[in-house]
């Protein structure tokens, strides 16, 4: 909240960086077990800590790596205006499948429309997308490719254009 700093807790799913080992790119870091833990969303549990101690919410933003903040336009950095979330808008509707600019979009909708009614939708479209494992990873990623700043010009996604009470 706020662009303040925390430590998100997780299940550890990659080897780190080994550029010896060949293993650089997500894909070469991702380890069986942690592709199983990661189409789950069983990685996530231990944030539900996170959850307790007042850093996160249960829906929200998800909070993204520290070296993502100077990279935000103004108009993105808004998501920073309420608790992050185990789970949001963007993890509902579509998770690493998703445009980087659709996410932020989302997550800026949320600020602007929060509700106890659209966090119980939340939750429940979240429920939905983890039992089907959509949007586990963005095309030819293993993840998510890594968030460079904003772009302009970008073509709406089909769950953007649902969305935040839709």
């Amino acid at each position: 909240m706020h662009g303040k700093p925390f430590t998100v807790l997780k299940f550890r799913t990659m080897l780190d960086v080994d550029p010896r080992r060949g293993l650089v790119t997500d894909a070469e870091r991702l380890t069986r077990f942690g592709r199983f833990l990661r189409s789950t969303s069983l990685d996530e549990l231990p944030s539900l800590w996170n959850v307790l101690c007042g850093d996160m919410s249960l829906v929200g933003p998800r909070p993204l790596p520290v070296r993502y903040l100077p990279r935000y336009s103004p108009e993105q950095a808004r998501r920073h205006e309420v608790r992050p979330g185990v789970t949001g808008l963007a993890q509902a509707r579509g998770r690493n499948s998703l445009a980087w600019d659709d996410k932020f979009a989302m997550d800026v909708s949320y600020v602007d429309s929060r509700s106890a009614a659209l966090d119980l939708r939340i939750l429940w479209e979240t429920v939905v997308t983890v039992i089907r494992r959509d949007g586990i990873s963005a095309d030819g990623e293993a993840t998510a490719a890594e968030f460079l700043g904003p772009k302009v010009g970008r073509v709406r996604s089909a769950a953007l254009d649902r969305g935040a009470n839709g």
